[in-house]
């Protein structure tokens, strides 16, 4: 197709940009501008199986404002896109799968579908326009410039501009230009834009924008904490025991420094002398919440920390970035949680994951397992693509640094054979599911890891004696499950225009752009799909109760929007069926145990670490009142929720839950 359309067209310019996920090359943005200046762009890149293909025509007018937009292919998860835009006289009207509307001729529409490109459109439009435009359909874009940088390439170099774009999500996104005008790069966290011929400068464009983001959050980190320079007492607290599993009412807790000095019956405890007080009633206090599955980024710790998150369980990342995002917070140069780090090993191939460490020898395998035991890794998790022969030898070199081993299921490898060969845990509850249909014509690299489930999964007997013998010996062999059921609720049940339950809580509190994206859907579902993806999560959850039931301990984790999947999360084991006062033990006491924190972490006690939180009303009795988060105390720092939202473009809930 876009052959025959570049033979048609009369090029008077084309550009070439790189797409790079985790440093690798994974497909490519070609810019093609016709003499008449109408702009085609083809966008598409391979991410495990998923990731979009798309071609977008545009008309610019003389302010750079588009007048004309039409793009078809397909999105991330492969559903078919088909979207437009057109100006006629004093309106403009857009359509896609997702939304519609139709405003006054003057503001700036930035696809749902859009193409990176699309920022550097947006970019150039707003110098033109004094550095604000109004968005369609919501929203408002700010400009700023953040100095120059020159670039070297071989013998070459390049004088490019870093500027910021406010109002698009939680941070400002990034856009390099050259003296030209024209978009140089465009990278946020793993993925990378960069024009082609120049992907070796990313490195260093990249710690630009790092050192950017870095001044910013340290900013607000300055401006946000609250650094007690004497006691704290917390008094007339409810107080959550996660040990005993209940709320004893009335309790006093001091705090000195960042350790809990006392902790006793209100009117019982030595208040320390011009201590802060903390008035707790009709509020409940708990142990600071846990997350069990995130993939760290700078706007996760803010997102972290406002929702009482103050501890997360890291299962692939960037090892160099994430020594350096943790460093920052634990330094306090930015706000964020506790980080506990998993290394993450998978094989090469077209469908290898987001990591430096893909391996296809033993010896490599055991060498990666040493380099995160030297970065203080609790554990590795391994993933999909990896070669079944190399389990052995990192599950004994693991084992042999005091590692655990979890993750993903090789592909070729069912769950049951995972554990014999020596995984102490499992992420995400379709790997489960794949125990009883993937067969060997599932090739669980790929996509259909997911859409296997959605087409099979409610064909799984839950009170079947093959699915009971498998849930006995996860029990027996004391094998945890991280099930991510927020994550699976988007996918199953999130539709274009119809967001998945979790979402439609989540939405009204977003930036606008961040908000459009919950729109999205999950995967397609057309005709009797729909039913069998809604009936698949369904027996998601009864597979998670059965879990529980059996003894097998849960690991509350999200893969999804830092903070608010993890009080989704919460909501959706009680939902299943779990006691809501064995739910908030998975997520604090449960969660600290299996990282190895429990002597300092996970329960209110002297000597423990303050990392506590008050939420307003009793998650015991309502587990949703998890999402009230009121006071946050992370090291002894104090945190207003509503402020550290605020500083990344979020309502508080006090504006939004009834």
């Amino acid at each position: 197709m876009l052959l025959a359309l570049l033979a048609s067209l009369a090029l008077a310019d084309t550009a070439r940009y790189t797409v790079q996920i985790a440093g690798n090359t994974a497909g490519e943005q070609l810019l093609v501008t016709e003499p008449t200046g109408s702009l085609t762009i083809r966008f598409r890149f391979n991410d495990r199986g998923r990731g979009p293909d798309q071609l977008s025509r545009i008309n610019l007018d003389a302010s750079g404002l588009p007048v004309s937009v039409a793009i078809t292919g397909n999105n991330y998860l492969k559903s078919p896109v088909r979207e437009e835009f057109q100006t006629s006289g004093p309106s403009v009207s857009w359509r896609n799968d997702a939304e519609e509307g139709r405003e006054a001729v003057g503001g700036f529409y930035l696809p749902f579908n859009a193409a990176p490109e699309f920022d550097g459109i947006l970019v150039r439009a707003l110098r033109r326009a004094g550095g604000r435009l109004t968005l369609y359909p919501a929203g408002e874009a700010r400009l700023d410039s953040a100095g120059t940088r020159t670039v070297l390439q071989e013998d070459r170099s390049a004088t490019v501009t870093l500027y910021t774009v406010s109002g698009l999500g939680f941070t400002p996104s990034y856009v390099w230009l050259d003296p030209a005008g024209d978009t140089f790069a465009i990278m946020d966290g793993w993925t990378r834009i960069i024009r082609s011929g120049w992907e070796s400068v990313g490195d260093a464009l990249a710690a630009a924008q790092d050192s950017a983001g870095a001044t910013r959050e340290a900013t607000a980190a300055a401006r946000i904490a609250d650094r007690p320079t004497g006691p704290v007492v917390i008094r007339r607290a409810a107080l959550f025991d996660p040990v005993e599993k209940r709320v004893v009412p009335a309790m006093a807790v001091v705090v000195e420094g960042n350790r809990i000095t006392a902790v006793g019956n209100e009117g019982e405890v030595t208040i320390p002398a011009g201590a802060r007080e903390i008035d707790a009633r009709g509020r409940t206090l708990l142990p600071g919440l846990w997350d069990m599955h995130a993939h760290a980024g700078a706007v996760d710790g803010p997102l972290n920390i406002a929702a009482g998150v103050t501890s997360i369980r890291d299962l692939a990342n960037d090892v160099d970035e994430l020594t350096a995002l943790t460093a920052r917070w634990d330094r306090g140069e930015a706000i964020g949680p506790r980080v506990v780090r998993g290394g993450f090993i998978d094989g090469p191939g077209p469908f290898a994951g987001p990591t430096k460490a893909l391996v296809s020898t033993p010896e490599q395998a055991r060498e990666w397992v040493d380099r995160y035991a030297a970065l203080g890794a609790v554990q590795i998790k391994v993933y999909s693509s990896l070669d079944t022969a190399l389990v052995k030898a990192i599950v004994e070199r693991a084992h042999a640094r005091g590692l655990r081993v979890s993750g993903h299921i090789p592909n070729g490898m069912s769950a049951a054979q995972a554990v014999a060969a020596g995984f102490d845990e499992i992420q995400h509850a379709n790997m489960l599911l794949l125990n009883f249909i993937a067969g060997d014509s599932v090739d669980t690299r790929t996509p259909e890891r997911f859409r296997a489930v959605g087409r099979h999964g409610a064909e799984v007997d839950i009170g079947a004696d093959s699915v009971k013998a498998f849930i006995a010996m996860l029990a027996a062999r004391g094998i945890e499950v991280d099930p991510t059921l927020a994550t699976f609720e988007d996918m199953f049940l999130g539709r274009p225009r119809a967001m998945a339950p979790g979402d439609a809580i989540m939405a009204p509190r977003l930036p606008a752009q961040a908000r459009r994206g919950l729109l999205a859907g999950g995967l397609p579902a057309p005709g009797d799909l729909d039913q069998k993806h809604r009936a698949a999560y369904a027996t998601m959850l009864r597979l998670v109760k059965a879990l529980h039931d059996a003894g097998v301990p849960l690991l509350a984790g999200t893969d999804c929007t830092a903070g608010f999947c993890l009080h989704r999360e919460l909501e959706l084991y009680s939902e299943a069926g779990i006691p809501n006062a064995e739910v908030l033990r998975i997520a604090t006491l449960g969660a600290a145990t299996v990282a190895g924190q429990a002597d300092r972490l996970g329960r209110i006690a002297p000597g423990m670490l303050a990392d506590l939180i008050l939420v307003e009303g009793n998650p015991v009795a309502d587990i949703r009142a998890i999402r009230r988060v009121a006071v946050v105390m992370k090291d002894g720092v104090l945190f207003d929720p509503a402020a550290v939202h605020a500083s990344v473009g979020v309502r508080s809930w006090r504006e939004v839950l009834p």
